[in-house]
């Protein structure tokens, strides 16, 4: 088995209602809860700050705000996920909720050393 990471990547939007906000939310819950159950899930991750960020120019230590503004699809969080190879890892994420609210999930393989 392999590791990938999954970034969820979300574009930015309006923010929703509470009642929308806790839909949204049972139906992540279920879609992990799903990956645990059948051994896909080997770290939940964690959300990242939607505002804060640098980015690192040089080594001097130059930087830059972000993440940026004008990104058309910002990274909200990762999670870390077990698969056989990579279609496996496609597969499992057919039917995440983001995709609902118009997202995306990036797939990178971890490079074992």
């Amino acid at each position: 088995m392999n590791e990938f990471v999954f970034l969820w990547r979300r574009p930015q939007r309006p923010p929703k209602t509470p009642q929308q906000m806790q839909e949204t939310m049972e139906k992540y819950r279920a879609w992990f809860k799903d990956m645990e159950a059948r051994g896909h899930l080997a770290q939940y991750g964690q959300p990242l700050e939607p505002k804060t960020g640098r980015v690192v120019k040089d080594k001097s230590g130059n930087f830059s705000d972000g993440p940026y503004a004008e990104t058309k699809d910002i990274v909200m969080g990762y999670s870390l996920i077990v698969a056989k190879d990579f279609d496996e890892a496609v597969a499992l994420c057919k039917d995440h909720p983001i995709f609902d609210e118009g997202g995306l999930i990036e797939i990178r393989p971890i490079l074992k050393l």
